[in-house]
């Protein structure tokens, strides 16, 4: 099976800022799949080559098979880009803008008509279709940029931070609406900085940082890399905390506070066990027992903390906004590409 997205050795330096570092990632086909990294770490440049805004300076960046920059035409129809940023034309009603996308990829006028009417009501706001964009609110501007990268029926949907500045019912609502939309066969390719987002709606995640991917995997084996609590309290607690020989090798600190043991251990839920009989054979009554799984968001932070940016991103280099990204692919204009 054709991988949605395959990049190996992807770098791609501005004056001075090595933004993408030597990136190498397969995002399969059909999966839900998330970006993480800090800001500055090059999340949007990598998206920004994808759909043609950027033109990488070394490796290779292929979308179904198709290269980004020699079968850019291709590989661009394949994707619809929701960005972070709204770069709407203004002055039409929203179904006219969606027209407009609709025939710039070539489809007829009848069948752009039914589409924009098919994706606002898919996204709630088809009441809204002849309003232009600066009336709607903020959370139907949102709702807007995702149906006009639904416009193309892509077999890949980029989200930047598709629910940032929304309300806890849209994000939900949100969620939903992606969800679907991947178990009908899209690909997504999700950055967020709703860390729970990704531990959510992820089937995998990608954690990049300073130009370079530091992790890939499943959110719950990401997980798995970073250190549980387990409290456990004790009917007459010792004068210092035990000894612990449980754990193989998993248990990274034990601490008394009070009555109350608190061990650090890596896969708290299987090392629990082996504490819990241990301290049973050494005369010790245990009287609860809490287990605090750590969070993506938690994992996040310890393999980002300290990094620095190796000539990071900043805000001329386009790295907060695919639109400000404009040296193009050959025959892109940014427009085009940013409406995607």
């Amino acid at each position: 099976m054709t991988a949605a997205i395959e990049v190996r050795d992807l770098r791609k330096r501005y004056e001075g800022v090595q933004a993408l570092d030597g990136v190498s990632l397969t995002v399969p086909e059909g999966s839900f799949f998330g970006l993480l990294g800090p800001n500055g770490a090059g999340k949007t440049t990598f998206i920004s080559i994808l759909v043609g805004l950027v033109r990488k300076s070394g490796g290779t960046a292929e979308v179904f098979g198709y290269d980004v920059e020699d079968d850019y035409r291709e590989a661009r129809d394949a994707i619809g880009l929701a960005p972070q940023e709204f770069n709407v034309d203004r002055f039409f009603p929203i179904r006219e803008v969606l027209e407009h996308k609709a025939g710039y990829h070539g489809i007829p006028a009848d069948e752009a008509r039914e589409r924009a009417d098919e994706v606002l009501k898919r996204v709630g706001i088809y009441e809204k279709r002849d309003t232009r964009f600066d009336w709607l609110s903020g959370g139907m501007k949102r709702r807007f940029v995702l149906a006009r990268a639904l416009i193309t029926e892509p077999d890949l949907l980029i989200l930047d931070e598709p629910t940032a500045g929304v309300d806890v019912q849209l994000r939900h609502d949100l969620w939903d609406l992606i969800t679907e939309l991947n178990d009908g066969g899209t690909t997504i390719l999700l950055t967020t900085h709703y860390i729970e987002e990704a531990e959510r709606l992820c089937d995998e995640v990608a954690i990049l940082d300073s130009g370079r991917i530091v992790a890939v995997d499943s959110p719950e084996d990401l997980m798995d890399r970073g250190a549980d609590r387990i409290e456990i309290q004790l009917r007459n607690p010792p004068a210092e905390a035990p000894t612990l020989t449980a754990g193989e090798g998993n248990v990274e600190n034990v601490e008394l506070d009070g009555n109350r043991l608190v061990v650090t251990a890596r896969q708290g839920g299987l090392v629990a066990p082996d504490v819990v009989r241990e301290l049973d054979r050494e005369g010790f009554e245990i009287v609860d027992l809490e287990i605090s799984r750590t969070s993506l968001e938690e994992v996040f932070v310890e393999m980002t903390r300290g990094q620095e940016t190796v000539g990071g991103e900043d805000e001329d280099s386009g790295e907060d906004d695919p639109e400000k990204a404009t040296a193009a692919a050959p025959g892109t204009s940014g427009g085009a590409g940013g409406d995607r």
